[in-house]
């Protein structure tokens, strides 16, 4: 694995404050901290400065758990990028000028996108590695990444970290953001840090920039996530790249029949992943609440489930060792 590397894009919204909006935390008020301790989970399999392991008061937890049940299975490197985290985090980051992004409503909602973008570009760019895995970790994203799409005129609807979708709530946030930055639904296409600054969040312009540094130098690029991870691919699309792109989900994102993530990866030309757990198979809550909609996707945990299929690890191997943590660090 030594080719490969997992990039996280780590950073916070203040659209993430809204009630209702994300199962990530306890409350909205956690939502700040679940990136952070996010990428301290995916480090050192543990939180160490934020004290937490965000976990729904259903006992549904982070996504992180899986992708660092894998990575104990791979030992694949791992790169933590600040895109506009709001608390301090115990994991190395690589800067790239990202501020939290703002409420989606307002005006100007990634006032950093442009350099947080092209700083990222040049990072992306400069990384030695054959492949780049890239994931993110954003509460709220993807009704920020709904907003990008609408900017662009990609008419595709987003899956939700709820099991009920609040689809309505999303189309009422973005219509308001659209009017805000006096914006029609596709008069952003073309314009990637456009649709970002009036729409986006720093992580997405985060991870477009990665992705179009990255395959100026032929590295191929998997988008590990869901709905995010197409509006970035919709952003290097409409900034004019057109080789290949692939993204990688769970099959919890790809059968959420309130969500259009197959035809949004066919329309965009991508090669598309889709890997099940099997947590279906396994009385365990934290598994559960994965079955029954709760969180679905985010830190890549497609993409690392993806990647253990590839080096044939078996999927029980995971569940064992995501298994293990779950109990271990709710435990303490």
């Amino acid at each position: 694995m030594h080719d490969t590397r997992f990039v996280l894009a780590a950073g916070t919204t203040a659209t993430a404050e809204r009630a209702g909006l994300s199962a990530a935390g306890a409350d909205p008020s956690l939502a700040s901290t679940t990136p952070s301790a996010d990428a301290e989970l995916l480090t050192y399999g543990q939180p160490v400065r934020t004290g937490t392991v965000p976990v729904s008061p259903d006992g549904c937890p982070t996504p992180a758990l899986v992708t660092r049940a894998v990575r104990d299975c791979l030992g694949f490197d791992v790169t933590v990028v600040d895109a506009g985290l709001s608390e301090p985090t115990a994991a190395p980051t690589v800067s790239v000028g990202a501020k939290p992004g703002r409420d989606i409503t307002e005006q100007d909602t990634v006032p950093t996108a442009y350099g947080a973008f092209e700083a990222a570009r040049q990072f992306g760019h400069a990384l030695p590695n054959d492949e780049l895995w890239l994931a993110e970790t954003v509460p709220g994203g993807t009704t920020t990444a709904l907003g990008v799409l609408r900017a662009l005129g990609e008419d595709v609807m987003v899956s939700s970290s709820l099991p009920e979708n609040p689809i309505e709530q999303k189309r009422d946030l973005v219509e308001e953001g659209l009017a805000a930055s006096s914006l029609d639904p596709g008069d952003a296409a073309g314009q990637p840090k456009r649709a970002l600054r009036r729409m986006g969040d720093p992580v997405l312009a985060t991870l477009s920039g990665l992705t179009a540094g990255a395959v100026e130098t032929d590295t191929a690029v998997t988008l590990a996530g869901g709905s995010q991870q197409l509006a970035v691919a919709a952003l290097v699309r409409h900034g004019g790249y057109e080789g290949p792109l692939s993204l990688a989900t769970t099959s919890y994102v790809a059968d959420d029949p309130t969500a259009d993530l197959r035809a949004g990866a066919e329309g965009l030309d991508l090669d598309l992943t889709v890997t099940d757990p099997g947590f279906d198979q396994r009385d365990h809550v934290g598994m559960n609440r994965f079955v029954a909609g709760e969180a679905k996707e985010g830190v890549g945990m497609g993409g690392a489930l993806a990647l253990a299929e590839r080096a044939g690890v078996p999927m029980a191997e995971v569940r064992a060792a995501f298994a293990d943590s779950y109990g271990e660090l709710l435990d303490r």
